[in-house]
């Protein structure tokens, strides 16, 4: 029941995903619906923000002082990160998920949103964790695919269902894929699944030295967080043809971006054909 629910999502996912683009990111080619719009996406950013802070301040996990004044969840990380969207038929945003891509020259922890993870200053566990961060980096670099991060999962409250949470982490899954492939790490929370979640797909335990990075309590969050990393290369053998699918889905999503000059193809392509700017899909709410 819940893979046929999960396919049906999939099937519709070029109609109800909505990409946005950081402005550094190139966009590959393969992607053929991209819409170069700053308002739609500075409108569809500030309601995943607004839906962030809703959901967050609902559950516990933020304080509405935390929120921008109009209720907004805000991050520092927010411009740099591709955020997977699904809307609903008014085009009005009801799911998020955010991934991170780091620069191939990225080295250490200091320089990723883990930074503020509570177990980083933790004397038993600290080491412990930026020695696993520090093997995967190395580990993607030499696999010649990214490193990254995924987080900031939100659900409408009228809209919560496992194949949602799962079309989220898919979409993860599906969005490196077609991106290139990354090592990633997730901060996923027990309260709602997330972990879970994430471990059906294939996400497993950080660990160094034989040591595995535990679950730990995240006193800005309120609640238990798992630090997890995947390689979206290898899903669990049942869901990677859903991972697969999705990412075909995603192809042709809208992806709205800032900048022309982010539509890039690849640099042995000198005369590339001219690329097809995707018609507005998403009125703005």
């Amino acid at each position: 029941m819940l893979t046929k629910a999960l396919g049906r999502s999939i099937d519709a996912a070029d109609q109800r995903v909505v990409l946005l683009a950081p402005p550094t990111a190139a966009i590959p080619p393969t992607f053929d619906n991209v819409d170069v719009n700053p308002a739609r996406h500075a409108d569809l950013l500030t309601q995943m923000q607004r839906l962030r802070g809703s959901v967050y301040l609902s559950d516990g996990a933020v304080d509405a002082d935390e929120l921008t004044v109009d209720g907004l969840h805000k991050t520092s990380a927010d411009d740099r990160s591709w955020h997977l969207l699904m809307v609903d038929d008014l085009g009005r945003v009801t799911a998020c998920i955010w991934y991170l891509q780091h620069a191939p020259h990225a080295s250490s922890i200091d320089r990723m949103r883990l930074k503020d993870c509570p177990l980083t200053g933790d004397p038993i566990w600290g080491d412990t964790l930026e020695l696993a961060i520090k093997n995967d980096i190395e580990m993607a670099a030499q696999a010649g695919i990214s490193y990254g991060e995924a987080g900031g999962w939100a659900v409408a409250k009228d809209n919560v269902c496992i194949s949602e949470g799962l079309v989220l982490a898919l979409g993860c899954f599906s969005l490196a894929r077609a991106l290139g492939d990354c090592l990633c790490v997730s901060t996923a929370t027990v309260r709602h699944c997330s972990s879970t979640i994430l471990r059906r797909l294939g996400g497993g335990n950080l660990r160094a030295d034989g040591r595995i990075v535990p679950t730990y309590y995240d006193p800005r969050y309120k609640c238990e967080i798992e630090l997890l990393r995947f390689d979206s290369r290898y899903a669990n053998p049942k869901y990677a043809p859903f991972v697969e699918a999705l990412k075909n889905k995603l192809l042709s999503a809208m992806v709205v971006t800032q900048l022309p000059q982010q539509m890039t193809a690849p640099a042995a392509f000198v005369a590339p054909s001219p690329r097809r700017i995707g018609s507005a899909r998403v009125a703005a709410a």
